[in-house]
């Protein structure tokens, strides 16, 4: 048997590689801050128009455009004239679940995404979730640099993009 060792340059992918580089930079724009702002403040699906109305400087169909853009980029879901979805938030129940500084509660799209909220706000979060091989429960805290002692011995497992996925929020 022989084992092949590559390089990690010899395991990126480009056309994947040049994907995330725009979803990293249509993180930074304005609409999409905005979403997440929302998100955090409120663990409801948000309605399309009022997100238009968070930018009174901002021409509506301009901000509609962009949230169409984000949507079709998989950084957001809109369904039924509301976003119920903005990596790393979901307003739709999932197993992952994040305690806020200030208590209240946010749903996670995956178990990667609940480890990142502690980062882009800048605070300690809490994450509860169950094992998805043994159904045991899972409690861990997430600061800024990352997760905290109490995660020692938890695994994070990350699959693959579902063929004919659209979504890697459906592939999950």
């Amino acid at each position: 048997m022989t084992l092949e060792i590559k390089t990690a340059s010899e395991l990126i992918d480009p056309e994947l590689e040049a994907r995330w580089a725009t979803r990293r930079s249509a993180r930074e724009t304005e609409v999409l801050q905005g979403v997440l702002r929302a998100f955090v403040d409120h663990p409801v699906p948000i309605v399309v128009e009022e997100i238009v109305k968070a930018f009174p400087d901002r021409a509506p169909d301009g901000i509609r455009e962009a949230l169409a853009r984000l949507d079709e980029e998989d950084l957001i879901q809109i369904r039924e004239g509301r976003v119920d979805m903005a990596y790393p938030f979901s307003a739709l129940p999932t197993p992952f679940i994040v305690r806020l500084p200030d208590g209240q509660e946010r749903y996670a799209c995956c178990a990667i995404d609940a480890l990142g909220v502690a980062p882009m706000l800048g605070q300690r979060v809490d994450i509860r979730s169950r094992c998805h091989h043994c159904g045991e429960p899972l409690e861990l805290s997430a600061g800024p640099a990352g997760a905290e002692q109490e995660a020692d011995g938890v695994m994070v497992w990350v699959g693959k993009q579902g063929g004919g996925e659209r979504r890697i929020s459906t592939s999950l």
